[in-house]
């Protein structure tokens, strides 16, 4: 099995295709939301709310609070980021890969991966009466390194 880490680019994006990326999903690419982007699409992997503060804090100072979880809100409604809420914890982080996949948690440390739904067969055999919308899998294990 593959696991990713989150969904990177093979470079670091640049300022101008962040913004272009806000403006293609009609998001305004204000100084603050390209700042968030460029650590949430560039450097993070799925990261929480207060790891993207602690980054502003340390690489925008003055960034308040409201302004990333206003700016959060505002990239999950156009579809650049998914909020996931971590059934073990309800920590909610912040995924950059926006397609169907499924999340492998390595308990040994912590670290959360990708799981594509080719590496992860779910099969449902539910009543005609019941219409599925989604399905979200959350795996746990360690990795066993050889």
């Amino acid at each position: 099995m593959i696991l990713s880490k989150g969904l990177k680019a093979s470079s670091p994006l640049t300022t101008a295709q962040i913004e272009k990326r806000l403006n293609d999903v009609g998001v305004s690419a204000t100084a603050q939301r390209i700042a968030i982007c460029k650590y949430i699409l560039c450097e993070a992997d799925h990261p929480t709310a207060e790891d993207i503060k602690n980054w502003t804090d340390l690489n925008f100072p003055k960034l308040s609070r409201a302004t990333v979880y206003n700016t959060l809100e505002i990239l999950v409604q156009a579809g650049l980021l998914k909020e996931l809420k971590l059934p073990h914890t309800g920590k909610i982080v912040y995924d950059t890969n926006v397609e169907e996949h499924f999340h492998f948690l390595d308990s040994a440390t912590g670290k959360l991966f990708d799981v594509s739904p080719e590496e992860c067969q779910v099969t449902l055999a539910m009543p005609k009466d019941i219409s599925v919308q989604g399905v979200e899998v959350f795996l746990r294990g360690k990795i066993s390194i050889k």
